[in-house]
């Protein structure tokens, strides 16, 4: 998972990482983003948004970090939801989950 969490890191320095729950969910509505990370330990009415908006749009979910992973992996403080706009970093991404990298 160490390989995903660098991939989270470099895209968000790449500018194809829109972090916090509010912008997620206007990239989801706006069919800009490709992949949802939500944190393990987000909070129920959180993770329950989250998780119905993905379905509806049909935009992959990640729950396997907490939310102390995502903020190392973001380099931001307390991060809990955010979402990849990017093809290429969601794909592989996916592909090393599957993997179990």
């Amino acid at each position: 998972m160490k390989e995903v969490m660098s991939l989270l890191g470099l895209s968000k320095r790449a500018g194809k990482l829109v972090p916090g729950e509010a912008q997620a969910l206007e990239a989801v509505r706006n069919n800009k983003a490709k992949l949802i990370f939500v944190a393990l330990d987000a909070g129920v009415n959180t993770s329950k948004r989250m998780h119905d908006k993905a379905k509806y749009y049909n935009v992959p979910l990640v729950d396997i970090f907490s939310k102390d992973e995502l903020s190392i992996a973001t380099g931001d403080c307390n991060r809990i939801v955010c979402a990849v706009t990017d093809k290429g970093f969601s794909k592989k991404m996916l592909e090393l989950i599957e993997k179990g990298q």
